[in-house]
């Protein structure tokens, strides 16, 4: 790795800058992490709790890192408009899996239409499938987030998981879609669909321009 990680004297957290000459530009700041711990949900609300989401960057990811269930259940996001106050913007979405199982059976690479969303306000699934409860898996993965302040156009997104299916399965997961509105999405809610998120991170990181 060439790039360069410096502290970002203008927040508590780091930077990690691009290497000259390579495909990738601009900056990556870490802006927040939350850490569950039985958490009913994870929100990240611009303007709270030092969390920026807003013009400052033209791109969002959000990492996560190992997050496991309290029980069998599916991984699932929403946007908001209003600060958190809602989490119900309209979405429009597709979703594709590939899995193998530890017994070589399976090998399944296929759209799924049950996952996917056609202009509903419901939380989008993301992991298309239940997690397994074993105490060593979980879902790790990235979710990226297109211009969400923007008042002109829908905010598109991104997300390749990767996570524990009925605890003998691998699953890569495929969820990409808009949220459809105008209006600038300025907080983003993660949560489980039955349970808690019982452990992990979530780490989100603004992408600048140069």
């Amino acid at each position: 790795m060439t790039g360069i990680i410096a502290q970002n004297v203008g927040r508590t957290s780091g930077l990690i800058k691009a290497a000259s000459g390579g495909t990738s530009t601009g900056a990556w700041t870490l802006i927040k992490t939350l850490t569950a711990s039985s958490s009913a949900t994870l929100s990240f609300v611009d303007g709270a709790s030092d969390v920026v989401l807003d013009s400052t960057y033209p791109i969002y990811v959000f990492k996560f890192i190992n997050l496991h269930p309290s029980a069998s259940a599916s991984f699932t996001f929403n946007l908001s408009i209003d600060s958190g106050s809602n989490y119900n913007v309209t979405k429009t979405s597709s979703h594709f899996r590939a899995y193998h199982s530890e017994d070589d059976s399976g090998g399944v690479l296929a759209y799924d239409t049950g996952f996917d969303l056609a202009q509903s306000t419901a939380f989008q699934d993301v992991t298309g499938d239940s997690l397994g409860t074993d105490s060593d898996i979980g879902v790790s993965g990235t979710m990226s987030l297109f211009n969400p302040s923007s008042t002109t156009f829908v905010k598109h997104f991104q997300v390749n998981l990767n996570l524990a299916k009925g605890n003998t399965e691998s699953k890569n997961s495929y969820t990409s879609g808009y949220g459809n509105t105008t209006s600038a999405v300025d907080a983003v809610q993660f949560k489980m669909d039955s349970g808690n998120i019982d452990s992990g991170k979530i780490k989100l990181y603004g992408l600048g321009d140069s």
